[in-house]
């Protein structure tokens, strides 16, 4: 079995690019959350030449719609979202310097190619296990579009966050590299 890889942000072009599918990674540090909704205003704000509330240099977006939290904790639960509803945002976004993006699912070819061109990795949470992964979460603070509730841009303090890299810098896809052998049979 593999090493899992622990990682501390911020991520470096540098470190995104020594990442392969497959690889299991804890994540220590800071991420940031924000979905479609977050995305449209962020990339509408891009357009109108307008600075967005945070420089998202060697920063990880994990795309993410909680639950609230109950009576002590930081967060509900915290599992991911169907990255491809981004998808018609991200080249933008990944223009803005964000190396890593956390979700579930595949992406396209646009983004695959933005992931090659700027050196960013695509990590998949494991869906359904939300609960499990709030634990990983010790603080979590809205920072920005705070009107969009869940969707809201959101700055997360992770301890061991557990993920597993499905896309990496050289457009490998763990998807369908995973079930290669499987269509060969």
């Amino acid at each position: 079995m593999a090493e899992t890889i622990r990682l501390t942000t911020p991520l470096t072009e540098e470190v995104s690019r020594k990442l392969k599918v497959g690889d299991s990674v804890l994540i220590t540090g800071k991420i940031y959350s924000a979905r479609d909704a977050a995305h449209k205003v962020m990339t509408e704000a891009l357009a109108r030449g307008e600075k967005l509330p945070i420089d998202w240099h060697d920063k990880i977006v994990y795309y993410l719609g909680p639950t609230p939290a109950k009576p002590g904790d930081p967060i509900g639960s915290a599992g991911p979202t169907t990255s491809g509803r981004m998808d018609a945002y991200t080249p933008t976004m990944l223009a803005q310097g964000i190396k890593g993006m956390i979700g579930k699912g595949s992406r396209s070819q646009a983004v695959v190619d933005a992931m090659k061109k700027h050196g960013v990795t695509y990590f998949a949470a494991v869906g359904g296990a939300a609960a499990l992964i709030a634990k990983s979460i010790k603080k979590y603070e809205v920072i920005a579009y705070e009107d969009l509730g869940p969707e809201a841009l959101a700055e997360l303090t992770v301890e061991d966050f557990p993920c597993i890299v499905v896309g990496d810098t050289e457009g490998n896809n763990f998807y369908e590299l995973g079930q290669k052998p499987y269509r060969e049979i």
